[in-house]
């Protein structure tokens, strides 16, 4: 934790690269209009705030007068500015959510077609190039967005605040006189520059304070998402794990990646306390300051209370502003830290990766494989394979020992796996996996069985019919329920059955199996397959499987 973070040039670039994208694409004029929109009601408020001070110099002074007339005639104008104040806070803040949201929902989509582009995800994941990219893009998107516009906003808004707020004083202030070393000084203003100085000097300090937040913020997240992973992952496994009577030790493993974030929460409270102890003491000291600088003139007849008022509210809004760093700092820190999450997910999201293997195009719909060595990221070789053809409508079964790189072959036939040297000749049709345990979307039934097609191009009918003829008769009437748990509600069976009709109803070129009935009994095995052979007889199927009773629908047998 010892690693000095102090913002630098490349810090900047970072982020910057991140944040330009959305305000110059074909929604810039949109993104622009509703910035400047919050902006002017942010300097609507500051306009509200500099005539609050002036109502309050008016007031005192009428009531230190004994002018009562005056007085209810200032009520009456203290209701018009709450009013005006609580009208513009409300428009800015449905405008500032409004731009918000919809930056957020660009850069998603932006993030989520180049992590869903090709196998990007899957190559991502299997090779451990950055840690847990759906958090990175659900939540550090979100808190980039708001921070971001929270900041920008904020400073320009502080800006114009300094400005507004600085004239007041530098009006009222009067000029500060005194005698040093036989010399008479004069020093006009005397406030704003006491103001300046004091925030300079706190700020200055809290950067010296402060250092390694970033860091500390970053390993936060990290250590945050996963034990939130973790979590998911007993979800998803639940009757496994309790089928293992695994509790306890999943028990075990959560205290351990929360022992990680407690350790690393020390480091957090470390420097979450020193900035909000300087944060406080430069508040509270301020407004002593402010005081202090004023009595004097005042017990001196050249100011009056009302004007003392005016001014120490507009010295506060002064020394908050050219404090503004000091209370954003924990704020720019998160930013920097979620900027460069989202700077590594986004390289390795863009990044050219060198194909070991090379895929090529077949033009007669033949997949051949040719010199196919596999091997895994270290180097370590799997299997080999020198030469096959599979014509269009042949059936494979592909055999060999646990461990042999069977299904690590058939996701490089499907052009997924990269490790290793050789050449595969793809043909360009629609192809399927069939894995031993299927994914199932959130979704509907139909979305299930559909996927990844859209839903709209099947007909009631079609769905039905293939939903029976695989034996899953008594979910027809659950095609379009909102239910979103099927992955939890199917047993592992009824999934295999439910991808058995999937193929049914979008008829792939090519299908790969990878022990694709192992939870099913060989009667229902053997129905599934007899339907896959009769209606998709021109479907080309590649299969792995331990079973023997499978043989008898393949023509073609391979052993690795």
């Amino acid at each position: 934790m010892g690693v000095h973070t102090r913002v630098t040039r490349s810090e900047l670039k970072e982020c910057w690269g991140l944040i330009k994208p959305w305000w110059v694409s074909e929604e810039k004029w949109v993104a622009r209009g509703l910035f400047i929109l919050v902006f002017a009601l942010d300097m609507a408020i500051v306009g509200i705030g500099a005539w609050l001070t002036y109502w309050n110099r008016n007031f005192f002074n009428a009531f230190a007068s004994y002018d009562i007339g005056l007085v209810w005639w200032l009520m009456f104008e203290a209701l018009v500015i709450a009013v005006s104040g609580i009208t513009a806070e409300a428009m800015r803040t449905w405008f500032y959510q409004t731009l918000q949201i919809r930056w957020r929902r660009w850069v998603t989509d932006v993030y989520l077609k180049k992590w869903l582009a090709g196998s990007t995800f899957h190559r991502i994941e299997n090779n451990k190039e950055v840690d847990n990219a759906d958090q990175r893009i659900s939540e550090d998107l979100k808190g980039m967005t708001e921070m971001a516009l929270h900041l920008s906003l904020g400073f320009l808004s502080n800006l114009v605040n300094l400005i507004t707020f600085s004239i007041i004083i530098w009006e009222i202030s009067g000029t500060l006189s005194f005698v040093l070393f036989g010399v008479n000084v004069d020093i006009p203003g005397y406030m704003l520059w006491v103001s300046i100085a004091y925030a300079l000097i706190a700020s200055v300090i809290l950067e010296k304070r402060g250092r390694n937040m970033v860091a500390v913020e970053y390993e936060q997240q990290l250590r945050e998402s996963d034990f939130r992973f973790q979590m998911m992952r007993i979800r998803e496994n639940s009757a496994e794990i309790a089928i293992s009577r695994g509790g306890n030790s999943e028990h075990g493993m959560l205290k351990r990646l929360f022992s990680r974030i407690e350790t690393n929460w020390d480091y957090y409270k470390r420097f979450t306390r020193r900035i909000t102890l300087f944060e406080k003491g430069y508040t509270e000291f301020g407004i002593l300051l402010a005081y202090l600088l004023i009595i004097p003139r005042y017990f001196a007849r050249q100011i009056e209370i009302g004007s003392i008022m005016q001014l120490t509210m507009s010295f506060t809004r002064v020394r908050v502003g050219f404090a503004w760093i000091i209370f954003q700092y924990k704020r720019l820190a998160t930013l920097r830290s979620v900027c460069k999450r989202l700077s590594e997910l986004y390289y390795y999201v863009n990044v050219d990766v060198t194909q070991d293997i090379k895929f090529n195009k077949s033009d007669d719909g033949v997949l051949r494989v040719s010199g196919l060595k596999l091997s895994l990221a270290d180097g370590k070789v799997i299997t080999k394979v020198d030469a096959l053809e599979i014509k269009p409508g042949s059936r494979w079964l592909v055999r060999g020992g646990s461990g042999a790189g069977k299904t690590t072959f058939l996701k490089a036939l499907a052009g997924i796996w990269q490790y290793g040297e050789g050449t595969v000749s793809l043909p360009e049709c629609r192809m399927m996996f069939l894995p031993q345990e299927p994914y199932l979307p959130l979704d509907t039934l139909r979305a299930c069985l559909c996927y990844p097609e859209n839903p709209a191009l099947f007909s009631d009918g079609e769905c039905v019919r293939v939903l029976e003829k695989c034996g899953l008769n008594q979910f027809v009437a659950n095609l379009d329920d909102d239910d979103i748990t099927w992955s939890r509600k199917l047993s592992p069976g009824e999934k295999q059955r439910l991808a058995f009709a999937k193929c049914l109803l979008i008829r792939p070129s090519f299908l790969f199996m990878d022990e694709a009935t192992s939870a099913l009994d060989n009667r229902m095995e053997q129905l599934l397959f007899e339907n896959l052979l009769k209606e998709l007889p021109e479907t080309t199927i590649v299969s792995v499987a331990h079973r023997l009773s499978i043989d008898r629908y393949h023509d073609n047998l391979l052993t690795i």
